[in-house]
């Protein structure tokens, strides 16, 4: 369902619910319907399972076969050698598997949260795993987002959604209805998902969703499909299978060989038997486990954890690496790259010049002023990722705000999308405003409105998320601050530019799988311009034969269209998770 093309009283309606939330007995009966919040399993594995999947490879079932011929043929030593090196086998294999799952297991009870709702009109904490559809959640900056749910108060309310479709920037959250057909994931701004983060304001929510029909949980179950074979799987069941083939094949040729001569057919048929346990290559598969075993020791060590022996073999066949944006190509930190300063632009290695003027000192006590991150007695910084960057550049620059007190401020609003701050500086009143240029250069007095949106458009079309910044003198501190009076006639002071920047050994890292034959291919929810700019970036697009397509653009393509552009194209932006998973498939 569209959820966000209703209004509240149509929610409301639907999930049977109301401001108050839902009734104790109202929940608890929806709890048996729905089930728990939480992302299940299809098919979870025992140890029991675990145990004996390591005896189903056809190696394997040949050695067992040939122990238990020994020991009937009276072989009793090569029958203990051959289950000794099978159990050799199952154990190592076993206990990597069982320890890799476990840390899995531990790294999703990291996700397990509580939830702050309304229920039967009060407010209580609960285990998010107990919500059900029709509850209503309150969201506070800090919060992990427990379920899909539809916002219906927000207050300057912001939530990270990079994990869930890419997003670098934190995206602000309305309360309206939205009128579009089949919106992406990432375009539902009045909706917020299950494994999302609030980083800014607060807001009221009614869920929609829980459990596995959570938007994460569709993901979950596009995941949940059978394993298929490794490349080594795929080649030890061929071996095994030529191998039986063989060996029968001499056994038959040489007991008809000695019946032919005319010895004893008993005799011939023993002799046969030894024959074919002794041509089967009894320790193969424990020196494949333990090899495969030693190279996952290494990978722990790399922070990369194997879940299945035999991927550490498949890495070694990848022609193709399919890559997320970001956090893993880039910092999943925001970060200034550059100003806009009176008529000149200034890279951010470049700024002592600029931050000695009276002017950019005045720009960079904004960036710092005018900001809502903090920095905790640990030295870390918490925020919206866009505030932190400013934060960051103006303690780079040693700004200090112990003589700019802020005394009061006008809020972000995501539909003016300003945000002012009043400080009391040497006897006097001095305000900043920052937020979108297009809007802030509206509202500034002296300025030439045309050319510095051409530098707004320019520094957009870099990749970089734009922020325009002014201030205003005041004879005396407003007694009401609003913004349709005190955030007109200002004075510009520049724009910030900024981006999630590539990680530094990422660059590096795509060179040598071009070397290698591996082609990088990046695969992103987040925005054309911005994949654009990073994948040029760090070379993954390295000229104008590389392709960068939309999630829409790839729904409008057939089958053979696709195909026959598939090696060319470098980036995929703005898809969902189904079209990224279809994409790996194909």
């Amino acid at each position: 369902m569209d959820w966000y093309r209703l209004n509240k009283e149509e929610i409301f309606a639907l999930l049977e619910t109301g401001d108050g939330g839902l009734s104790t007995h109202d929940s608890k009966a929806k709890l048996v319907t729905y089930g728990l919040n939480e992302l299940r399993e299809e098919k979870k594995q025992t140890i029991a399972d675990l145990l004996f999947s390591q005896f189903k490879d056809l190696m394997i079932l040949i050695l067992l076969s040939a122990a238990i011929i020994s020991g009937i043929i009276g072989e009793l030593t090569d029958s203990i050698v051959i289950i000794v090196i099978v159990l050799l086998n199952a154990v190592v294999g076993f206990l990597q598997e069982y320890r890799a799952e476990k840390a899995m297991q531990a790294l999703k009870q990291l996700g397990v949260t509580t939830a702050r709702i309304l229920r039967d009109g009060i407010s209580t904490w609960i285990p998010a795993t107990e919500l059900v559809p029709g509850d209503v959640i309150i969201l506070e900056a800090g919060n992990a987002v427990p379920a899909d749910v539809r916002i219906i108060e927000s207050i300057s309310l912001k939530v990270d959604e990079a994990a869930l479709t890419g997003e670098s920037n934190a995206v602000d959250k309305v309360v309206k209805t939205l009128a579009s057909d089949d919106l992406p994931v990432g375009d539902r701004i009045n909706m917020a998902f299950k494994g999302t983060f609030v980083t800014y304001g607060r807001g009221t929510a009614i869920v929609i969703a829980t459990g596995m029909r959570t938007e994460i949980g569709q993901i979950a179950k596009l995941l949940q499909e059978e394993e298929t074979s490794t490349p080594l799987q795929e080649r030890m069941a061929s071996f095994g299978k030529k191998l039986s083939v063989l060996v029968l094949l001499l056994c038959v040729l040489f007991f008809v060989a000695g019946w032919l001569r005319g010895e004893n057919l008993i005799k011939m048929l023993m002799t046969s038997i030894s024959l074919a346990v002794a041509a089967i290559p009894e320790a193969l598969p424990a020196v494949i486990t333990i090899s495969l075993a030693l190279a996952a020791k290494r990978m722990i060590r790399l922070n990369s954890l194997i879940r299945k022996l035999p991927a550490v073999e498949t890495l070694g066949s990848v022609t193709y690496i399919c890559t997320d944006k970001t956090g893993t190509l880039t910092k999943n930190k925001m970060h200034v790259e550059e100003l806009y300063f009176q008529g000149e632009r200034y890279e951010r290695n470049g700024l002592f010049s600029f931050a000695q003027t009276t002017a950019g000192k005045l720009m960079l006590q904004a960036c710092m002023s005018n900001n809502d991150a903090v920095r905790d007695s640990m030295g870390n910084f918490k925020g919206d990722s866009t505030e932190i960057a400013l934060f960051e550049l103006a303690i780079e620059q040693k700004v200090e705000t112990a003589d700019w007190p802020r005394i009061a401020e006008i809020a972000f609003d995501s539909e003016r999308k300003l945000m002012t701050t009043f400080h009391l500086h040497n006897d006097q009143i001095i305000s900043f405003t920052k937020g979108a240029p297009d809007i802030l250069l509206q509202r500034c007095v002296e300025i030439d409105v045309q050319s510095t949106q051409e530098q707004v458009n320019l520094m957009a079309g870099n990749g970089l998320r734009v922020l325009g910044f002014a201030w205003k003198h005041w004879d005396k501190m407003p007694e009401h601050p609003d913004c349709e009076f005190h955030e007109t006639g200002l004075q510009f002071l520049g724009l910030a530019g900024i981006i999630d920047p590539p990680r530094d050994e990422v660059a590096g890292a795509v060179s040598q799988c071009k070397i290698a034959g591996i082609m990088p291919v990046m695969i992103t929810g987040d925005h054309p311009l911005t994949a654009k700019t990073i994948a040029s970036r760090i070379g993954i697009l390295a000229g104008d034969q590389d392709l960068v397509i939309t999630g829409q653009e790839l729904a409008a393509m057939d089958i053979d269209s696709f195909l026959g552009q598939v090696e060319r194209i470098k980036v995929y932006a703005r898809v969902s998770p189904e079209q990224k998973l279809n994409i790996v498939k194909i």
